[in-house]
Order: C-alpha cells, then sequence, then structure tokens
C-alpha cells in the first residue's frame, strides 16, 4: 500500500519497510490488521461461497468438469459481488495502512477496524464507505478469476497428466499457477483502487485517476508488483490447501 500510493518512486520494498520500522516500530507494519482481516471475512467468504455454490449446482448431474470459459465467467461475476460487498473493510484497511506516510496532524488514527467504518460513516456519510467501490469490484473480479477459475482449471490439467494424485503436492503446483495469474491480473488495478481509497479528493474519478496515475509510466500501474506477489502468492497457496484439507477432513 505504502509503495502504491507514492506518486514518484523514492523507496523501494525493502527501504520502505525499514523506514516504516524506524519511525513507528516493527507492529506497524501490521497497521491495519483488524480491518484486512475484516476484509475477508466480506470480500472471501462472499466469492468462495458464490463460486463454490453455482459451480457445484452446474455440474451436478453433468459429465466431467465445467468448461474453463464458464469457470471465468462464474468467478468475474462471485468476485465483482464479493468485491464491492468487501469494499467498506477495504477502504479502512487502506487509511489504516497508509496513516504512518501522513504527517501526525493529517492521522484519521483509528483505533480499529470497526472504529474506521463507524467514524467514516458519521464524518463522512454512508456512501463514503463505498469508495473505490468500482475498483475494488473489478479488482475482486480479476483476482477470482486468477485464483478460483485458474486454480480449477490448472488442477484439472495437473490431474489429466496422470503423473500426481489430487493431494497436497497437486494442490500446492495449482494454487502456486493460480497466485501468479491473479497477481499479474489484478495489479493495475489494485494500484487504482488503492489511491482512491486513500485520496483526499485529488482525482475527479476512476478515469482521472487512471490518467494521473499513466502520466508517471506504464510501470506506475505495476508499482509494487514483487510485496503484491509476495502477499497473494502465499495467501493464495494456504488458502487452497487448508480448503482441500478441510474439504477432505469434512467430507464436503
Amino acid at each position: 500500500v505504502h509503495l502504491q500510493t507514492q506518486q514518484q518512486v523514492k523507496l523501494r520494498m525493502t527501504g520502505m519497510a525499514l523506514q516504516v520500522v524506524r519511525s513507528d516500530g516493527v507492529l506497524a507494519l501490521y497497521n491495519g490488521l483488524s480491518a484486512s482481516l475484516c476484509r475477508q471475512m466480506t470480500y472471501s467468504l462472499t466469492r468462495f461461497a458464490i463460486y463454490e455454490t453455482v459451480r457445484d449446482h452446474m455440474t451436478k448431474g453433468s459429465e466431467g468438469p465445467l468448461p474453463f470459459y464458464k469457470k471465468v465467467l462464474l468467478g468475474a461475476i462471485s468476485g465483482c459481488i464479493g468485491g464491492f460487498v468487501g469494499t467498506p473493510a477495504d477502504m479502512v484497511n487502506v487509511r489504516m495502512q497508509n496513516d504512518m506516510k501522513l504527517p501526525p496532524s493529517q492521522r484519521r488514527n483509528y483505533a480499529h477496524a470497526v472504529d474506521g467504518l463507524y467514524r467514516v460513516a458519521r464524518e463522512e456519510g454512508l456512501k463514503k464507505l463505498f469508495s473505490g467501490a468500482s475498483m475494488a469490484s473489478s479488482r475482486g473480479l480479476l483476482v477470482t478469476v486468477g485464483q478460483l477459475s485458474c486454480y480449477d482449471q490448472a488442477k484439472q490439467l495437473v490431474l489429466s497428466t496422470g503423473h500426481l494424485p489430487d493431494g497436497v503436492l497437486t494442490h500446492l503446483i495449482a494454487s502456486s499457477i493460480a497466485g501468479g495469474c491473479a497477481t499479474i491480473l489484478c495489479q493495475p488495478l489494485d494500484v487504482l483502487k488503492t489511491r482512491l481509497m486513500n485520496s483526499k479528493g485529488e482525482y475527479q474519478g476512476v478515469l482521472h485517476c487512471a490518467v494521473e496515475t499513466a502520466k508517471l509510466g506504464p510501470l506506475a500501474f505495476y508499482k509494487g508488483l514483487l510485496p503484491a506477489g509476495i502477499r497473494l502468492l502465499p495467501h493464495t497457496v494456504l488458502t487452497f490447501v487448508f480448503l482441500e484439507q478441510l474439504r477432505k477432513h469434512f467430507g464436503v
């Protein structure tokens, strides 16, 4: 988030991390953790629930898995809805993470996610909670296509080779592919979403934000790609490995 909201590239990932630790301590790296968990409990639960439920309903009684284009379409719809549902917590998450970069007089100082949601609604109106909803929904669409649709397809392809059983190694390979696809697909929208959510009125809309970001060069849309990959790849791998184990042990 810190890297994405730099107007000019002054610090890379290591430099930014060291600056945060020096100025605010190690725990400052976890600012917004409550909001991040709240976001996952709204955004991820919604998209996974819709995708898995509809996919299972569509494949019931049919021969073989869904074709890839249907997986992509289903992933896009579930991700879009999940992104919208998770927007309020996502916005508070971005603000809490970026707070330390602001001068003390401009900091919002939310105590936790619920405090942030309440204060935004009270001080800026309920509409402000959905600031950047179009970007969050679009990002949710792309990341869900990258994660869920690509995971399903990658797993299907790995199993079709006949070299590996439906076990942890297969899940690790498929989820690694899915994590890479999701990172590359959603990074440009992630940058725009983060800038919009953290803005204080300097952008007139999504298009204006995109134009201003484009002025910094095409690579500006991929600011923070490495830390995004470092975050999203393990997140994707662990999500699917745990999900598959839960399915296995709870008979789902």
